[in-house]
Formats: structure tokens, C-alpha cells, sequence
């Protein structure tokens, strides 16, 4: 079936109460990109409770990485093959036995596992989840606003990750940050076979397993190396190994493509120019904006002297004008069309950005942090839902969980791309200022000055990109 089919060919499973039905599909998400972020506050006291040094500590972030990143186009066949809404319900399963397993952990061993099945369950989830939405809303303007609100929830995970690990770790423990999945799994269970009473018609034909094991090789390879480069450096040869045998399986991957007649991926799926500019974009986005995250939180924690909980409390005006723009967002692409809100939000982005690099040492909030945050929630709510939408348009009915799979897959590798490259650059910009003899503080926040300049390039390539690239 061809990816360049302008709707979807099946029928959209049924909802009597299709936006019900998409505010579980969001909370859903909101899990999944919750607990990319929320663990990171827990990890001194969970390693300390578990006798777990830097190293292992580093696993409990990487499993998860790895297991998502590797598996999204997976996930996202698999769904096309065996029906959305199964797949999303299977994998909503594991996430909750996963973070029941993850909280009851008493060894690091039993630990690194749940965290891995968490990262293999989400890989079902989040391609099934935009697959449903897809063919929940038809129509385009309204998948436009659904689009919206799917942005909105992703970025109030994203933010709320810092502010909620800080709250549940000091009044309930580590592993609360595990067991509030449970519950709100629970709710998504039960609820989404009440609300979407059954699956489109699923793709025809077998699973391509061979390409399944090698793109799968592949994108772990991928997602290990530049992982491997925020512990060990770029000089170091594990990198350089691992981007070698990402390389290695992913010509294989394309040879068995060509001569498989039913794919994992057809390769004319990138022939949807949409599709692949909005792949792109995600790619540079998630690249500026788990480097963003990241470095935005340490500076507050360890230049301004920030708790975790003030850190995440000041990330609360970000995370509202994202969730705030991305409804607003879908009125702009109606009236003005989905590149020129995309452009437009990735330099408004990039101007947020290049802003917050002239923060001090010794920055106020409300006079030196809270604009510059301010626009780059603006540019995110806006980037990531027109982004998004490119990315799902067009698409037939039996690869939508492909297209989310894609898209998905784009964000997690950009984002293990940015935070190791322009983390890279950041260190090395610190050890330069602090060999000419500036203070800690003074180096550390010269080193994300370069870091958010770095961002914002990345913003305004995609801004670049969207104004250059062929129409469909």
C-alpha cells in the first residue's frame, strides 16, 4: 500500500467520544515522555539505596533509551500488522507491569531489566497511540487541533518530569516515581476499550523479519553510540564501534528493503516529501531540545544554586506557553498552512534560544530567565505539533503506525545526537575558560552559553529547511 495515498483507505475505528477517547491516547504519551525525565531526580538517593555507582546509574537512563529508540519502527509495523489499538493496549500492559517491576526493585539487575521492558513497551505505545489518533480524526482540520493537544500533553511531560521526580522522591521515596504509573495506566486500560470499540483494518501479509532484526540492530547501535560519547567522550573507541556497526546494519537494513517484497519500511515512504521535511525537523528539534532540557536544568541546579523542586517550579512558564501554543497553533496552520507555522516557530525558537545564552552567572529569574524560557516554549508548542502533522499527513490508513514510528524514532535519535554533541561542546568550552582562569560558575555557564547557540542553529537549519524544501 502506498505511503503517498492522501487518506487513510481503512475505516477509522469507532468512538462515540473521539476527543474522550484522544485525552487517554495523551495521557498515555504523557507517561512515556514523563519517564524519560522524572527518573533523573530519583537517581542519587535510588543509587545510594541500591548501591549503585555512576556507571550503573548511567544504565538506569541508557536501558530505557536504548529499548525505546531501538524498537519505535518496530513498535510502529507491528501496530500496522496486528492492529493499532491491540498493540497500544499490549504495550500499555507492559509499561504498567514494567514500572510495578521498576518500584518493587530491590537488586540494580532487577531494576535494569524493568527499565528495559519500560523502554520496549513504550516503543508499542507511542507509534500505536499517534496511529490511533491519525484515524481518529480524519478530517484535517480537526486532526490539526487533536495534533495540538497531543503537543501540549508531550511538552507538559517533558517539563514536569524535573518538577514531579523532585516532589514524589523527597516526600514519598525513589520508587514512587515508578508507582505513579500504575494507577494512571490503569485508567488508560480500562478506558480505551470502552471509548475505541475496535481496530481499522491492519496491513496485510507477513512481518519482514529480517528487517525488523536489522534496522532494530541498527538504531540501538545508533542510540548506544552517541549515548556512549556522554560517558566516555569522543575520542574514546566504543563511540567510534558502535557508530561502525550502526552503519554496518543499516546498509544491510536497506539491502534487505529493496528486495523484500512486503518491507518493514518501504523505502518509497520517504517519497512523501512532507513526511520526510517533517522527519527532518523533528530530527534537529529533538536534537535542540533534549540539549536544551538538560542543560537548562543543571545550570539552574548547579550555577543558580536551585533545588530540584524550585529547578522544576521555574520550568512551569516553559511548559505553559508550549502547552498553550500548541492549542493555539492548529488555528494558524488553518489559516496561514503548516510550513509557514513551523518556519515561523523554529526562529522564534532559535531567537528564544540565542537569548538565554547571554544569562550570567548570577541570573534573576523574572528579569534574565523567564523571556528567553518564555519564547522557546512558544517556538517548541508550535515546532513540535506542525512537525508532527507533516510527519502523519498523507499517510495511508496501514502505515500510520509506521509514519509514527518514523516520527517518533526522529525525536529520540536527534535528541541522543544533541545531547551528545553539543553536550561535547559544552565541556569543552567549560575546560577552556577555566584553563584561562575563570571561576567555576562563570566557566560552567560560558560552556551552555555555546550549548544554546548550538540549539538555536539547529532551530534555524530546520527553519532552513522548511523554506528550501520541494513541496508534495
Amino acid at each position: 500500500m502506498s505511503a503517498l495515498t492522501a487518506a487513510p483507505t481503512a475505516a477509522p475505528p469507532r468512538s462515540a467520544h473521539r476527543w474522550v477517547a484522544l485525552s487517554i491516547l495523551a495521557l498515555a504519551q504523557f507517561l512515556i515522555v514523563l519517564d524519560a525525565s522524572i527518573v533523573n531526580i530519583a537517581l542519587p538517593v535510588l543509587g545510594e539505596q541500591l548501591h549503585m555507582g555512576t556507571a550503573a546509574l548511567a544504565w538506569v537512563i541508557t536501558a530505557y533509551v536504548l529499548a525505546f529508540g531501538g524498537l519505535l519502527l518496530l513498535g510502529g509495523r507491528l501496530a500496522d500488522r496486528y492492529g493499532h489499538r491491540r498493540v497500544f493496549l499490549i504495550g500499555t500492559a507492559g509499561f504498567v507491569a514494567a514500572s510495578a517491576l521498576a518500584g518493587f526493585s530491590s537488586t540494580s539487575e532487577m531494576l535494569l531489566a524493568a527499565r528495559a521492558l519500560q523502554g520496549v513497551s513504550a516503543a508499542l505505545v507511542a507509534p500505536a497511540a499517534l496511529a490511533l489518533l491519525t484515524q481518529l480524526f480524519p478530517d484535517a482540520k480537526e486532526r490539526t487541533r487533536a495534533l495540538g493537544v497531543w503537543g501540549g500533553v508531550a511538552g507538559i511531560g517533558s517539563a514536569a518530569g524535573v518538577l514531579l521526580g523532585g516532589v514524589l522522591t523527597a516526600t514519598l521515596g525513589w520508587q514512587s516515581v515508578f508507582f505513579v504509573n500504575v494507577p494512571v495506566g490503569a485508567i488508560v486500560l480500562i478506558a480505551i476499550p470502552l471509548l475505541i470499540t475496535r481496530d481499522g483494518a491492519r496491513s496485510p501479509g507477513r512481518l519482514d523479519a529480517a528487517g525488523a532484526v536489522t534496522v532494530t540492530a541498527a538504531l540501538v547501535a545508533l542510540v548506544g553510540a552517541f549515548s556512549a560519547v556522554e560517558r566516555v567522550g569522543f575520542l574514546h573507541p566504543l563511540p567510534a564501534i558502535l557508530l561502525v556497526v550502526a552503519l554496518a546494519f543499516g546498509i544491510v537494513f536497506i539491502a534487505v528493503e529493496r528486495r523484500t517484497p512486503e518491507p518493514l519500511v518501504p523505502l518509497t515512504v520517504f517519497r512523501n516529501r512532507d513526511l520526510a521535511l517533517g522527519n527532518v525537523v523533528m530530527l534537529l528539534g529533538g536534537a535542540a531540545m533534549v540539549a536544551l532540557f538538560f542543560a537548562l536544568s543543571v545550570y539552574m541546579q548547579a550555577v543558580l544554586g536551585y533545588t530540584p523542586l524550585i529547578t522544576g517550579l521555574s520550568q512551569l512558564p516553559l511548559a505553559g506557553a508550549l502547552v498553550l501554543v500548541a492549542g493555539v497553533v492548529p488555528s494558524l496552520i488553518a489559516r496561514a498552512g503548516v510550513r509557514p507555522a513551523l518556519a515561523g516557530s523554529l526562529i522564534v525558537l532559535a531567537g528564544g534560544l540565542v537569548w538565554l545564552a547571554f544569562a550570567p552567572a548570577d541570573a534573576v529569574f523574572l528579569t534574565q530567565l523567564l523571556g528567553p524560557t518564555l519564547l522557546i516554549g512558544i517556538g517548541l508548542g508550535g515546532a513540535v505539533v506542525a512537525a508532527t502533522q507533516l510527519g502523519v499527513d498523507g499517510v495511508a490508513g496501514g502505515e500510520s503506525g509506521l509514519a509514527g514510528g518514523l516520527i517518533n524514532t526522529s525525536q529520540q535519535i536527534g535528541g541522543a545526537i544533541g545531547l551528545a554533541v553539543l553536550g561535547t561542546v559544552a565541556a569543552l568550552r567549560t575546560a577552556a575558560l577555566e584553563a584561562d582562569g575563570a571561576a567555576v560558575a562563570d566557566a560552567v555557564t560560558g560552556g551552555f552559553a555555546w550549548l544554546f547557540v548550538g540549539a538555536a542553529v539547529l532551530a534555524f537549519v530546520g527553519a532552513v529547511a522548511v523554506a528550501v524544501w520541494p513541496r508534495r
